[in-house]
């Protein structure tokens, strides 16, 4: 019988994972379950993924708001701080922006517009342009901001973020100034102790600060790198990937998973004699085309995966193809041609014409992004995801 159905995504429902909780087993033993219970086989380069909610959960990977605060008074000297290029968030930031305002007496927050770093916007593009504002150059006090383009209202949620962080940092205990600007070097304008809040361009911004003659330079990856008064951390990224727990608590990004994984591949190889590959999956790396937002506010999409996931794919157009080598075939004779074509291809395509348009990214970004979208963010109560059928071709 011929073959009709390619890849399948399915999200599997999971005990609530607690701290301390044998999370290697539990996945395990759900895989098995739901293969049983839902009559599907388990089969080599199928790919399972675990969320990095649970992973960090588990682990008991926590840290409180004053214990970040104390992190943030060692390391920035508990004075004026300035606090630059941060995500709109509640549950990305918010919450950290709580225990940095406790570890200082005032706080600078410079924010960048017309959006931030994943696309969350304080302005639309257009009415920069209609008041003849240039965001490369231009600084922006709050009243400026205010007077120009009025309160900036979140374009699904409705939230004024700049004034919901002002009164946030001036809760904590602390003054509060804000600004808008896109130049790092802006802020040493008002203080020489930052900490840059961005993700993904945060080594950049240390640079620029560092050469223009910064006192201080952090980021986010440089708070809770480790332990402060028995709290939770995470080496590599500190409190980059984190999320709200508490209204005084955040959940860390896991620290290195590659054990894990390698642990359950090793259980399942044990108890179905096959290979799978496993990972930890965080935010998926897709853009939104209305509010505009970047989803990745991890600092990478797969903390830890399985060797057989590294790289990239090696694939073919099957459409360029049709169009262009077997354009005179039709019927069984363009599919066996196409599918002889693809038994052969090389092994590294590169530039080739024939792959043009397969999407370049790396394996862990595309299918880490497929587990995020399956899984969900709210009540599906699917933190493990299988994949089945992604490593097949039209040949298979």
């Amino acid at each position: 019988m011929e073959r009709r159905v390619g890849t399948i995504s399915r999200g599997l429902r999971a005990p609530i994972i607690r701290q301390g909780d044998d999370l290697k087993s539990i996945v395990v033993n759900v895989l098995l379950e739901a293969a049983k219970n839902h009559d599907f086989q388990i089969q080599d380069r199928d790919v399972l993924a675990v969320t990095e909610a649970v992973v960090a959960r588990a682990e008991g990977n926590y840290a409180t708001i004053s214990q970040l605060a104390e992190d943030v008074r060692k390391k920035l000297g508990g004075e004026t701080i300035g606090v630059i290029f941060p995500i709109l968030s509640r549950n990305r930031f918010a919450i950290c922006l709580k225990g940095i305002a406790q570890g200082a007496k005032k706080i600078v927050l410079m924010l960048s517009y017309p959006s931030d770093e994943v696309g969350n916007h304080l302005v639309d593009v257009d009415l920069l342009d209609a008041k003849n504002i240039n965001p490369y150059t231009d600084v922006l006090t709050q009243e400026q901001f205010e007077t120009l383009f009025g309160k900036s209202r979140h374009t699904f949620t409705g939230m004024d973020y700049v004034n919901y962080y002002k009164k946030l940092i001036e809760e904590a205990g602390a003054e509060v100034e804000i600004i808008f600007a896109n130049n790092p070097r802006t802020i040493l304008q008002y203080t020489k102790k930052v900490l840059t809040c961005d993700i993904h361009t945060r080594e950049r911004s240390k640079r620029i600060l560092r050469d223009a003659g910064a006192e201080i330079v952090l980021g986010l990856d440089d708070l809770l790198n480790e332990s402060v008064s028995g709290s939770g951390f995470n080496s590599r990224y500190g409190i980059l990937g984190s999320n709200k727990a508490t209204e005084d608590t955040v959940k860390l990004f896991p620290n290195d998973c590659t054990e894990f994984v390698k642990s359950v591949q090793a259980e399942i190889k044990e108890k179905t004699g096959k290979t799978i590959e496993v990972m930890v999956y965080g935010d998926g790396a897709f853009k939104d085309p209305v509010g505009k937002i970047w989803e990745l506010a991890d600092p990478v999409v797969s903390p830890g995966y399985t060797e057989g996931l590294e790289g990239t794919p090696n694939e073919v157009k099957i459409k360029y193809l049709a169009d262009n080598d077997f354009a005179h075939l039709s019927g069984d004779e363009l599919k066996a041609a196409i599918s002889e074509y693809i038994k052969n291809k090389n092994c590294d395509l590169g530039d080739s014409m024939a792959a043009q348009g397969t999407t370049p990214r790396r394996l862990t970004d595309l299918i880490g992004s497929l587990c995020d979208l399956t899984s969900g963010s709210g009540d599906k109560g699917t933190p493990i995801v299988y994949i089945q059928g992604y490593f097949d071709n039209y040949t298979v």
